[in-house]
């Protein structure tokens, strides 16, 4: 099979991809991120050029829209984020206390189910990984220093490769694909198909995480839940990480309902209200945004998620269903090419 130069083409240009990003992505994500962010700003342009906008009009409405949408993310949300991650933070020692008087109470309420023994086994275990937790924050925040440096350069420069690399695409494109073998039909193909994929992906995920967000912020607001922001905020990030990040997601929510309302009428109202829009969003929003697009198993999605994330962290995470999706891809042109080898090419 790999006698095929088609297939031998598409296997380089994946093998060389792979490697880069593994040698040089952590010293390159400045450019990664960039290339990354002008890919998704390029559906907008299209959108513009559509609307009659030469491309170097909608490349300029494009990156002005999205400088807005950064600088309110910078000046707006992201402190009103902090503030209330500051102020969830100082209320975490009472939702601890809460949390080990409700625990220890309950080998006298059930007995037959957990004894006092096994109550101080489970104390003992969370104190230590309390420990660790505790180390690793403090290496974290002697770090912070340089996190903030590095956030900086990010801003100063992953706009400026943004506009270029969208206003530059062409003559970019072009020289990229001068380093790509001649025989890149294969190639070509997947490309088209993934390209497609993600796009539609995209886009539904982005529609995706601002309903869910919105309706969350308002479902928190009209009962009055603490911190509405920043959990319907965490719940609408959820979404990027299907079935884990629901799961995730709900431990903080039905937390602070509890130490809040503890087990009052509030508490389940929320609580239904949470289900019930976890149960949309799983069966009704995503079927209507997502229909035939990324046709991927939950199984398949959940093995993504654990590879990728666990190579690349939380980008693999980010990026788990479009990397699956070109996995998917190849695996499905692979054969398809291989079974007319044997044919004349018309």
């Amino acid at each position: 099979m790999l006698t095929n130069p088609e297939a031998l083409a598409l296997l380089g240009t994946l093998l060389f991809g792979l490697l880069a990003i593994l040698w040089v992505g952590e010293l390159l994500s400045p450019v990664l991120a960039s290339i990354v962010i002008a890919y998704l700003l390029e559906g907008v342009v299209a959108k513009f050029q559509f609307l009659g906008l030469s491309r170097k009009l909608a490349v300029i409405s494009s990156f002005s829209l999205f400088m807005a949408l950064l600088s309110y993310m910078i000046f707006g949300l992201i402190p009103l984020l902090s503030i209330q991650t500051v102020q969830l933070a100082q209320q975490l020692p009472n939702m601890l206390n809460q949390g080990v008087h409700l625990f220890t109470a309950l080998p006298e309420k059930y007995p037959n189910f957990i004894t006092e023994a096994q109550v101080k086994l489970i104390f003992d275990q969370v104190s230590t990984e309390a420990v660790k937790y505790g180390q690793n924050l403090l290496s974290f925040s002697a770090a912070s220093v340089l996190n903030v440096v590095a956030l900086i350069v990010y801003l100063l420069l992953v706009p400026m490769m943004v506009f270029f690399f969208l206003m530059d695409k062409a003559e970019i494109s072009q020289w990229f694909a001068s380093f790509l073998p001649t025989n890149r039909r294969l190639t070509i193909e997947v490309w088209s198909t993934v390209n497609e994929q993600i796009a539609n992906y995209v886009r539904g995920k982005v529609w995706e995480i601002l309903i869910v967000w919105a309706v969350c912020f308002i479902a928190f607001n009209l009962v009055g839940l603490h911190y509405a922001m920043l959990l319907s905020f965490l719940v609408g990030l959820s979404v990027l990480v299907p079935y884990v990040g629901a799961t995730v997601v709900t431990i903080p929510v039905v937390l602070v309902a509890y130490v809040q309302w503890k087990w009052g009428n509030e508490f389940i109202y929320l609580t239904s209200i949470f289900l019930i829009i976890q149960a949309l969003d799983g069966y009704v929003l995503v079927p209507l945004l997502f229909s035939e697009v990324v046709n991927l198993h939950p199984v398949a999605i959940i093995v993504a998620i654990l590879f990728f994330g666990g190579i690349w962290g939380f980008w693999g995470v980010f990026f788990a269903i479009p990397l699956a999706t070109l996995v998917q891809a190849v695996l499905v042109a692979w054969p398809t090419r291989y079974n007319v080898l044997d044919s004349p090419i018309k």
